[in-house]
């Protein structure tokens, strides 16, 4: 590593979503390598919850409460350890930044201008945002913030992207994300044995907002007897004989696990385990969303509409309809568990390079507006904000599964127990 030629003399880290496993490797080695140069490290706590409120006299940012200081003694150690050293949340200080015209609106960049006026507090020269893609927008309006308010001194950003979804454009793979199938992968195999000891049926929720990811990659490692993610609708109501208009009709999918358990009994096989991508509940018609509630960035709680639930009864009741023998269906939720635990050995790694990668960033590169991202076999490479994040617009996109894939077609081999052509 360079020796660092930066002006940077102290950098901010934060967390800010979900957790996922690796996020102390992140941390800590990002914090290791400034420290290691003699650059100090501030760990804001819980995300922008305090910094998108502080006030210079009614809400100071406190250490203890709102920071800490990430020296050897506290991150030393930390790189294998469950959860996330400095905590997270999913506040929002951009949430009223809809498109690149607010970033002139006084009002609405309020939370903004306390962030950055709580950086700068602390002499904070840089900041180091780590998360899922709309923590990435967070970072690049408080980037563009800085450039529309011409501000004085200026703090660098550069983002660390997270989820255990592996839906993020412009990395192969994302730390956490091998954790989280291993772990659910193992929670399959043991559903898959009671399965077969009660000669039942399960239906397990995979967590998985947007894309199929992680839904396929448990199926596949924990060899579930279907899997079906959100990039498989459009088949699905074609195969139906139905026209997709960009919803999901659940009697479809009723329809075809139905199919799915008729073809097992026909081969002496009264047991399984279905997987089903949580955003399938997203693609369902407005009517079944209206009472659901969401988060600081306008999500859908998904979790709450206990889609592996629902579809475990609408099977029973089809199965009951059409004069089938009766079978129970159980629905399950996966992968809150999997959010903390103990991080994969690739994941640690990942997440090692791309902390380290925030300091060759910042203090060798000298970067502002980028996210750090890894090719190859752990090679940094840097991707600057308007590549991922639509400067019309303000949002980014989603990395689905290309149906057309390797990786789906291999999934549909190894998890379809209808015989379906690949």
């Amino acid at each position: 590593m360079a020796e660092s030629k930066s002006s940077i003399r102290r950098v901010g880290i934060l967390f800010a979503g979900g957790p996922a496993p690796g996020a102390n490797a992140v941390i800590s080695s990002a914090a290791l390598a400034f420290v290691k140069a003699g650059i100090e490290v501030v760990g804001f706590l819980h995300g922008y919850s305090k910094l998108q409120n502080y006030d210079e006299e009614k809400s100071p940012l406190v250490e203890g409460d709102a920071y800490e200081i990430l020296n050897f003694a506290r991150i030393v150690g930390t790189r294998n350890k469950r959860g996330i050293m400095i905590g997270t949340a999913r506040a929002n200080p951009g949430k009223m930044i809809t498109c690149p015209e607010d970033l002139d609106d006084p009002e609405k960049t309020a939370p903004l201008k306390r962030t950055y006026e709580g950086l700068r507090s602390l002499g904070v020269d840089a900041l180091i945002s780590i998360g899922g893609d709309d923590t990435l927008k967070t970072a690049n309006k408080l980037h563009e913030y800085q450039k529309h308010a011409n501000v004085a001194h200026k703090v660098r950003v550069v983002h660390l992207p997270k989820t255990i979804d592996n839906d993020y454009n412009g990395i192969d793979f994302t730390f956490g994300f091998f954790t989280a199938v291993n772990f659910m992968a193992q929670e399959i195999r043991n559903l898959e044995a009671d399965a077969r000891a009660g000669q039942s049926y399960f239906i397990a929720e995979c967590m998985g907002r947007k894309a199929g990811w992680l839904s396929y990659g448990v199926a596949m490692a924990g060899e579930a007897q279907m899997v079906i993610g959100v990039e498989d609708i459009p088949q699905l109501m074609t195969d139906a004989g139905q026209e997709f208009n960009g919803f999901l009709d659940l009697n479809v999918l009723v329809e075809h696990i139905v199919d799915l358990i008729r073809a097992r009994r026909a081969r002496r096989q009264k047991f399984g385990v279905i997987v089903l991508a949580e955003g399938l509940a997203e693609k369902l018609p407005a009517d079944f969303l209206e009472a659901t509630s969401r988060d600081e960035h306008g999500h859908i709680s998904l979790g709450d509409v206990h889609l592996g639930h629902l579809v475990a009864k609408m099977v029973m009741k089809r199965i009951e309809a059409l004069g089938m023998p009766k079978v129970k269906v159980n629905g399950v939720q996966l992968g809150y568990e999997a959010r903390c635990a103990s991080p994969h050995a690739f994941d640690v790694m990942l997440g090692s390079c791309l902390g380290v990668g925030a300091y060759v960033a910042l203090a060798e590169k000298g970067l502002d507006g980028y996210m750090v991202s890894m090719v190859g076999q752990l090679e940094h490479c840097f991707v600057p904000f308007h590549e991922l994040v639509d400067p019309k617009t303000l949002i980014t996109e989603v990395r689905y599964i290309n149906p057309n894939s390797d990786f789906h077609r291999l999934a549909v081999l190894l998890s379809d127990d209808l015989g379906t052509k690949i």
